[in-house]
This record gives structure tokens, sequence and C-alpha cells, in this order.
């Protein structure tokens, strides 16, 4: 299965020209493609398919959509399908 994941952009930078950023997940974070969501800054919230941010979220709905994903036990599975280039890692809360 495949999911669009809401993150907390926590870091935003350029890498080969390309707009990255480093998103949490609920305590998870990834590095993420941004150059389809041009308007995100630190501290917005953006649902991420396969490694790119694809749209702007209010933090209301990313929390809910987040603590929904836990509760069912597929966030952790969602994340753990990285693409290539990806990491993850495991932020103390």
């Amino acid at each position: 299965m495949c999911l669009g994941v809401p993150g907390k952009v926590i870091d935003i930078y350029t890498t080969d020209g390309v707009r990255m950023g480093k998103v949490d997940f609920g305590g998870l974070v990834k590095e993420v493609c941004l150059a389809f969501v041009p308007e995100v800054v630190v501290g917005d919230y953006t649902i991420v398919h396969v490694g790119f941010a694809i749209t702007q979220l209010d933090e209301q709905s990313a929390q809910e959509s987040l603590a929904l994903l836990q509760q069912i036990g597929a966030l952790g599975e969602e994340l753990a399908a990285s693409p290539e280039g990806t990491s993850n890692h495991a932020l103390s809360r």
C-alpha cells in the first residue's frame, strides 16, 4: 500500500539544484524532495509520497492523519519503504 504521509518541514536546502528538505513524521526524519511545493517553508506541513512532497496542509489535519496512521500501524511500514537515497533517523521525543 502506498500512502501520502503528512510531516513537518524542519529544514530546507538545495542539493544539485533541487529544492530538498528534512521532514519530521512524528519522530522519524527523512530527506524529501520539495521541488513540487515551492511555497512550503520551514514549519509548514506537507503530504509526502515516495520521497516527494506533493501538497501543503494545515497542522491540525497533519496531526489527525499521523495519529490515525499510528493507530493502524501503517506509519512505520510506510516510512520504512524508502526510495533509494533517503534515510530514516529516529528522534527522541
